[in-house]
């Protein structure tokens, strides 16, 4: 199956992509992970890439999309994948598009994170790191046993500055304006599921029945 999960910032889409890796061997592949290990091993396409980075700009498509065909084109994602992070516009859509038909590939299902901002800015604004080993909690929904403090090393708990609610929510109008019209996108193409909100578990077991349905149709 080759799959695409769509939603805003914080919906989960990562944790289930990670589930989906280790219980049913389907590869996650996220853009930033990829991203950040072509740029590490100083690949060609790692170089152009860390060339925007460095200037703060962002990654141009025709950089992404290469990365992602490499990606997708390795021996453990040539039964499926899970795009994690990508498409995130129209123009990256339709370029994934192109590079799966001339492999004789295709999209399967996209699966749509279906979550409130409300609900994304408590999620994200509550989340805490510690400094030593990056530990996350949660103050709300895991908060550590003593305040400010990691359970399992003490060191200080910090909040990212990606999750300040000011960055949360300029990072919500984007998505808005540029990844939620993939939603009719894909929709028309009939390809598109809606997850709904849950517990990790209970949200694992809805994307599983999705993926088996899917895989019978096809």
């Amino acid at each position: 199956m080759n799959v695409i999960f769509l939603g805003p910032p914080g919906a989960g889409k990562g944790t289930q992509a990670q589930l989906l890796q280790q219980r049913e061997g389907i590869p996650q592949i996220s853009t930033g992970d990829i991203l950040r290990a072509a740029m590490a091993a100083q690949t060609p396409l790692g170089r152009r890439a860390k060339a925007y980075v460095d200037r703060g700009d962002l990654v141009p498509d025709d950089v992404m999309i290469e990365i992602v065909k490499e990606r997708i084109g390795q021996p453990d994602a040539r039964r499926g994948f899970v795009l994690d992070g990508f498409p995130r516009t129209l123009g990256q859509a339709r370029a994934l598009d192109e590079v799966l038909t001339s492999a004789g590939r295709r999209i399967d299902v996209v699966v749509y994170f279906d979550i409130p901002d409300d609900v994304i800015v408590r999620r994200l604004t509550g989340r805490r790191v510690c400094r030593a080993a990056a530990h996350i909690y949660h103050i709300e929904f895991s908060p550590p046993r003593a305040a400010g403090r990691c359970d399992v090393d003490g060191s200080e708990l910090f909040q990212r500055d990606d999750d300040q609610e000011e960055t949360v929510r300029r990072r919500l109008v984007v998505y808005h304006q540029q990844t939620e019209p993939l939603v009719e996108f894909y929709r028309r193409r009939g390809v598109f599921e809606v997850l709904r909100d849950g517990d990790i578990e209970a949200v694992y077991r809805q994307l599983l029945e999705i993926i088996k349905t899917r895989a019978g149709q096809g």
